[in-house]
C-alpha cells in the first residue's frame, strides 16, 4: 500500500464523523427554538465543513482544498458578522 491510501482509510472515518456532527446541527438549524440557536448552527455548519474540506486535502494531497477552504471560511466569517448585526437589531 501506498501512503496516500493508507493515509486515506485514516481520514475518511473522521470525515463520516464530522458528517454526522453536520446532521446534528442541522437538526438543530431547523428545530432550533430562537434565531440565535439557528445562527450559531450555521456557523457551527460552516466550521465543519472548512475542517472536512481541509481533511480532504490532507487525505487527497491536493493543496486546492485548503485554498477553498480558507476562502470558504473567510465568506463564512463575514456571513456570520452580518447575521449576527441583523439579529442584534443594528441592521
Amino acid at each position: 500500500m501506498s501512503g496516500v491510501w493508507i493515509s486515506l482509510d485514516v481520514w475518511f472515518p473522521v470525515v463520516g464523523i464530522f458528517l454526522v456532527f453536520i446532521a446534528l446541527c442541522t437538526v438543530r438549524l431547523f428545530r432550533g427554538p430562537t434565531p440565535a440557536d439557528r445562527a450559531v448552527a450555521v456557523d457551527t455548519v460552516n466550521t465543519l465543513t472548512v475542517a472536512i474540506m481541509v481533511l480532504l486535502g490532507v487525505a487527497y494531497q491536493q493543496i486546492i482544498f485548503v485554498d477553498v477552504a480558507i476562502v470558504y471560511a473567510v465568506l463564512s466569517f463575514v456571513s456570520t458578522l452580518y447575521i449576527a448585526k441583523y439579529l442584534g437589531g443594528e441592521m
